[in-house]
């Protein structure tokens, strides 16, 4: 049985690393559902966020293949239950004089954000949990959504230990 997993893989800033963490998952058939890339508090360490759709075993095993990459730091699978997770959504949506009230309301109930307006659109920002954002997108679609730009899940562990911590000292180390 597939489930979704959230892992946050801590790599060395180089070149070609996002490449080798992605085919890893890309060799062994995964769906990546979602995947996002960024620095940390340390400019020599990124963190990756993947969210997969995978089995338990074939996780373990990827997971194992992964820590073998030289680039890799650090990897945790983070439970949804001791992490904040977020998704960043840009959304126009069709706006006119007579439906703009009934968007902005909308956008108001999800703590969205209008972020352009045009005569007849208006482009939404809205940040959330994959649940709000599916629920502003259904709540939008009697209105007209016409393009949708969304992020991947970034995610944190919650409560005071830094996953960066050890990884830096260990990048530091194989400098």
């Amino acid at each position: 049985m597939s489930t979704r997993h959230t892992l946050s893989v801590l790599v060395e800033n180089k070149p070609g690393v996002l490449t080798r963490v992605s085919a890893l998952f890309a060799r062994r058939a995964f769906n990546i559902h979602s995947l996002a890339v960024g620095p940390t508090e340390h400019p020599e360490i990124s963190r990756i966020t993947v969210v997969v759709d995978a089995a338990e075993a074939p996780l373990e095993q990827v997971t194992k293949q992964l820590h073998k990459l030289v680039n890799v730091l650090k990897i945790v699978e983070l439970d949804p239950e001791h992490s904040v997770q977020r998704e960043l959504l840009l959304v126009k949506v069709r706006a006119d004089d007579s439906s703009r009230t009934a968007v902005l309301q909308v956008v108001e109930l999800f703590r969205a954000h209008v972020v352009d307006v045009a005569p007849d659109a208006v482009t939404i920002e809205a940040t959330g949990s994959e649940n709000k954002i599916r629920a502003l997108l259904t709540a939008l679609e009697p209105h007209g959504v016409r393009e949708i730009v969304q992020s991947g899940a970034v995610a944190i562990a919650r409560g005071p230990r830094s996953m960066t911590d050890r990884a830096h000292e260990k990048a530091v180390r194989s400098a």
